[in-house]
């Protein structure tokens, strides 16, 4: 049996996972049903070179399997919990406020799949070069973090609430 690396975990809240888990079971039942039926009616109608919705509907099967496959190892990897209450320290599921060359920025330390489609907060993952500098860092603290272009960011942790 492999062993598991930690860093791979995602954390979820636990109405993130039961979200997530619903949208796998319909996209591994209904979804791929529905799919099958329109590539079969697009299938019956005859040359398929030039039938537009066959290759539509291909294209959308290929995109329903690729968030299927994602959405599989997300839940595979996810670790469910609820944000640490301390507001005194970053971590996974909270909002933290940085300040960084004299201005301020907040974000989602987490994944994206945490936020409904209707929030409009920027979100940075635990494995990202920020939420590493972060995660675990108390409130006050100056964390330093690499930037794809190679420098060194200083960062000063304003705030971290629970989302």
């Amino acid at each position: 049996m492999a062993e598991e690396n930690v860093g791979d975990k995602t954390w979820l809240t636990k109405e993130a996972h039961e979200r997530l888990t619903k949208e796998l079971e319909h996209l591994q039942g209904p979804g791929r049903a529905e799919i099958a039926e329109r590539i079969d009616a697009a299938r019956e109608e005859g040359d398929l070179k030039e039938n537009g919705g066959y290759h539509a509907a291909r294209d959308e099967q290929g995109q329903m399997e690729a968030r299927i496959r994602q959405l599989e190892e997300l839940l595979r990897n996810a670790e469910v919990g609820e944000a640490d209450a301390d507001d005194k320290i970053a971590g996974p599921g909270k909002l933290i406020v940085v300040e960084m060359n004299g201005r301020k920025m907040e974000f989602l330390l987490g994944s994206r799949e945490i936020i409904s489609e209707e929030d409009k907060v920027e979100v940075f993952s635990e494995q990202s070069p920020l939420g590493k500098a972060v995660n675990g860092a108390k409130v006050g603290d100056d964390v330093e973090y690499e930037a794809p272009n190679g420098r060194k960011i200083t960062v000063t942790v304003k705030s971290a609430k629970a989302y």
